[in-house]
């Protein structure tokens, strides 16, 4: 299997969804796009921004959940923004979608934010194109102020002291969940999608079969995790105590019990309040992991190579950066 029980699901659910709109003719498709933007039926947009997604997308219907989740709520926003200013959503004006950048920022919006939600946007404006609604296309040449502050500046990582404090508090899950983020670095979806098969705490590596852009890789373990491995399979792994008991919502095979990254988050909040730690999410723990890794082997290829990044480029802006000082003892002789 080499997607999660859980992802192929989805997959099916969006397959499904899509078929409300591609079974239609070409005239019918395009007659109730129409009317859902002149009656901004938002429920029916999103419904064909989804099947747009299955069919017309880069990945069609192996599309993350995550990124149609991110697509929707950015559709909303703009939708309602558009009903709020009177914007017609077939005939845009030519400075509208500009405007709703600007009202963004004027928000307080950081710029990051504000290109997803232009993506968002775009991607709503993709699907009326493509049942052919219109031929607008009032995102293509908007522009989003740049932001010059590293990610990794922005948004930190968490310090040794600040995860040593919530691993001492944390439960098995928990703990085990917070190591692989911030040792293996590996990205909440990634690690919610591990099945007792990809662990190898002999071997000391983590299979992902589930990483971003649907990649797959090998993780390097560090001690701590192997150790981690073998305390939580012992306790939940299959002929283990706790393996069978309770009630979990996800297949025996899933390593976690955690149904969804709200779950996930429930409860390292928990911890982290426990331990008397700011939660600031789950990115900082492979920021750490980025981060420590650099400063031991000063090579942003390898560092990337473990965070699953396909560009370098990535790493260096928001993932791992080197002490101000980090060359002080090879220019000591100078």
């Amino acid at each position: 299997m080499s997607d999660s029980g859980q992802l192929r699901r989805y997959v099916g659910d969006l397959q499904t969804q899509a078929r409300e709109w591609t079974a239609l003719h070409d005239a019918e498709l395009r007659r109730r796009a129409v009317q859902a933007a002149a009656e901004r039926d938002h429920a029916a947009l999103l419904s064909l921004m989804r099947a747009y997604l299955a069919h017309g997308g880069e990945s069609g219907v192996l599309t993350s959940p995550r990124t149609v989740e991110a697509y929707e709520l950015g559709a909303r926003q703009f939708l309602d923004y558009a009903g709020q200013q009177a914007i017609s959503l077939l005939r845009p004006g030519r400075h509208d979608a500009q405007g709703y950048v600007g009202a963004l920022l004027a928000a307080g919006r950081k710029p990051a934010g504000v290109s997803l939600k232009v993506a968002a946007a775009g991607c709503l404006y993709r699907a009326l194109r493509w049942a052919g609604a219109t031929d607008a296309d009032p995102f293509r040449d908007v522009r989003v102020p740049k932001d010059r502050t590293p990610g990794i500046v922005k948004r930190p990582p968490y310090t040794e002291d600040e995860l040593a404090d919530v691993i001492d508090v944390a439960d098995v899950q928990a703990k085990f969940l917070l190591f692989l983020t911030a040792h293996a670095g590996l990205r909440i979806s990634e690690a919610l999608a591990l099945e007792w098969d990809d662990l190898d705490e002999a071997a000391r590596r983590v299979r992902v079969r589930s990483g971003k852009g649907r990649k797959e890789r090998l993780v390097a373990m560090s001690t701590s995790l192997a150790r981690a491995v073998r305390h939580y399979r012992s306790l939940y792994g299959p002929g283990g105590p706790e393996h069978g008991g309770g009630k979990r919502t996800t297949p025996p095979e899933r390593v976690f019990r955690y149904g969804s990254v709200m779950t996930a988050r429930y409860h390292l909040q928990k911890a982290f309040a426990q331990a008397g730690v700011s939660f600031r999410g789950f990115h900082p723990g492979r920021k750490y992991a980025g981060t420590r890794l650099l400063r031991q082997v000063r090579d942003f290829g390898r560092v990337a190579a473990h965070l699953g990044h396909e560009s370098v480029d990535t790493t260096r802006r928001g993932y791992a950066q080197l002490a101000a000082d980090d060359l002080k003892d090879e220019l000591a002789g100078w």
